[in-house]
């Protein structure tokens, strides 16, 4: 039985993701993806970008089966640790010492608006204490800009998800931005993706 999960979104955003990324990594090290979803990100990533060792986790059982499927069948056993069964909410992460101290980049890609804001909080506040002076926490979707939507469609799917979850929504950037100050990130880099996203790159000061 293949357990490999396909999400469609992850075919149209991983190569302006993947530009993204190339800017911020390292020559070596760790990244750490938070809620990795399907995996496909994290092989993709993992494929393109050699020299670093691609960390997965997710909470969500069938997820991580996926991304245990999808490291076994782009043959990346060798390179590419197995998930982690990690809930940011869930306290201290379940993070080794070895990665910990090999850690220089955390990504999470499509997660805070499909969780509660208690999710977005706890990742500041577990991001503040893995990373170090100078590293970045990379945030990927969409975001209101000064409250407001940029765009009729993303106002559509802000409604969308609150109706399927009260909790869920597409959040400000500036209450986003306030958080990250709280657990000492500047916001450094705010950037223009495909289909009314942003990556957003926080820095820890």
């Amino acid at each position: 039985m293949d357990e490999r999960l396909l999400f469609p979104a992850t075919q149209r955003n991983r190569d302006s993701i993947a530009e993204v990324l190339s800017k911020f990594l390292t020559q070596s090290g760790s990244v750490l993806e938070i809620a990795s979803g399907s995996g496909e990100h994290g092989v993709i990533f993992q494929e393109r970008f050699p020299n670093i060792c691609w960390q997965t986790s997710d909470p969500e059982p069938s997820h991580r089966k996926s991304i245990s499927a999808w490291i076994n069948h782009q043959g990346l056993s060798h390179k590419m640790p197995q998930p982690i069964d990690l809930d940011v909410e869930r306290r201290p992460w379940p993070v080794t010492v070895e990665l910990q101290s090999s850690i220089k980049l955390i990504v999470c890609i499509n997660m805070i608006h499909i969780s509660p804001w208690s999710s977005t909080e706890a990742l500041f506040e577990e991001a503040g204490i893995l990373l170090k002076k100078g590293q970045s926490l990379i945030l990927y979707g969409p975001f209101k800009i000064n409250g407001e939507h940029i765009s009729e469609s993303n106002s559509r799917f802000d409604n969308a998800l609150k109706a399927q979850n009260s909790s869920w929504g597409v959040r400000d950037l500036n209450e986003v931005s306030e958080i990250g100050m709280r657990n000492r990130f500047e916001k450094r880099e705010v950037i223009v993706m495909p289909a009314n996203n942003f990556s957003v790159v926080f820095q820890m000061s």
